[in-house]
C-alpha cells in the first residue's frame, strides 16, 4: 500500500500570511488577541494558543483596551475598526488581499447601485465572518443567499449586483447567476433593469476542486483532513466524496479508523485551505503504521 500526500493541499496564501504575522507578533510581544479563531482548524488554533494567541468574540472586543488585536484573513466590517480605535486597540490586519479587494469592490458598487434603488446580493454563508465583513461595506443592506431557495427575498424588479464569498463553489455561483438572470428577464422582458454579476470566488480555492477530483480518482481510499467548521473544507470534501465514495474526513490522526485501509493498495491524503501541511503529514505517518510506503 502506498500513501500520497497531495502537494497542492494545505493553507491558502491568505491563511499562511495571517499565521506568519501572528507568529511574528508573538515572538516579540508574547501575547496577541484574535477576533475569532485565526483559522477553522482546532489543531492549528491550539498550537498558536500555546504561543500566546487568545481568541475572542465580538463581545470580548468591547471588554479589552490598549491591547493588540489580529484581524484574521476573513476580514471585518468597518464597525470593528471603529470599536478598536475607541478602545485604544492596535490592529494587526491580516485580511486576505483577495477579501480586501472584494470588500472595496462591494463598497464602491454599493455607493453606485443605491442611487438607482438597487440591491447588493452576496452568495455566501449567513453569519460567516467573511460575509459579515462584506455586509458591513453596504451599511448592513446586502442580501445574503446561501442557496437558490433564498432568492425569493430578492426583488427582481430592481437592479441587482451579484457577488460571491471567496470560498464558495463556482458551480453553485453559476447556478445562482443563471436563475437571477432568468427571473429578471421574466420580470422585465425589455431588459431595462440593470444586472451585474461579479465572480469573486478565489481562484486558488476554485482551482483546487478539479485537482482534488483527479487526485481522489487515483486512490482507493482518500483521507480528507479538515476542521469541522471550515466552509471550504466541506466543499472540497464533497468534491472528493463525489468521485470516490471511499473518502473520509478527519480532524487529525486520532480520527482514523484502521479498518478503512484493509483492502487498499493506495491512499491519498489531502485537505482544505485551512489545513496545515504538518497535520496532513501526521495523518500520513499514522497510516504508515500499517507498513505502506509514503510518496
Amino acid at each position: 500500500m502506498t500513501v500520497e500526500i497531495d502537494d497542492k493541499s494545505g493553507f491558502c496564501y491568505g491563511v499562511v500570511r495571517a499565521i506568519q504575522k501572528a507568529e511574528n507578533e508573538l515572538n516579540s510581544h508574547k501575547e496577541l488577541y484574535s477576533l475569532g479563531e485565526i483559522v477553522h482548524n482546532n489543531i492549528e488554533v491550539k498550537r498558536l494558543e500555546k504561543l500566546g494567541l487568545h481568541s475572542i468574540n465580538h463581545d470580548g472586543l468591547h471588554e479589552i483596551k490598549n491591547e493588540k488585536l489580529l484581524i484574521r484573513a476573513h476580514g471585518e466590517p468597518p464597525s470593528t475598526y471603529d470599536t478598536a480605535k475607541k478602545n485604544g486597540i492596535s490592529i494587526v490586519d491580516c485580511t486576505c488581499p483577495v477579501v480586501l479587494k472584494l470588500q472595496e469592490q462591494i463598497k464602491k458598487n454599493y455607493k453606485k447601485i443605491k442611487k438607482i434603488n438597487g440591491q447588493i446580493v452576496i452568495f455566501g454563508k449567513k453569519n460567516h465572518a467573511e460575509v459579515n465583513g462584506l455586509i458591513g461595506q453596504t451599511e448592513g443592506n446586502a442580501i445574503v443567499v446561501e442557496t437558490a431557495k433564498d432568492l425569493d427575498i430578492v426583488d427582481f424588479s430592481r437592479p441587482v449586483s451579484l457577488f460571491a464569498q471567496t470560498t464558495k463553489s463556482i458551480e453553485e455561483f453559476n447556478t445562482i447567476n443563471e436563475i437571477i438572470k432568468r427571473k429578471m428577464t421574466e420580470t422585465d422582458k425589455d431588459g431595462n433593469i440593470a444586472f451585474e454579476s461579479h465572480n469573486t470566488i478565489c481562484g486558488q480555492v476554485s482551482n483546487r476542486k478539479p485537482h482534488l477530483e483527479t487526485f481522489s480518482k487515483n486512490h482507493d481510499i482518500v483521507i480528507f483532513v479538515s476542521g469541522k467548521q471550515s466552509s471550504n473544507g466541506k466543499i472540497l470534501y464533497n468534491a472528493c466524496k463525489n468521485v470516490n465514495r471511499n473518502t473520509y474526513m478527519v480532524e487529525d490522526e486520532n480520527d482514523l479508523n484502521l479498518l478503512w485501509f484493509a483492502d487498499a493498495e493506495s491512499v491519498g491524503v489531502c485537505g482544505a485551505t485551512s489545513t496545515p501541511k504538518w497535520l496532513m503529514e501526521k495523518v500520513a505517518e499514522k497510516i504508515l503504521k500499517l507498513n505502506p510506503k509514503i510518496i
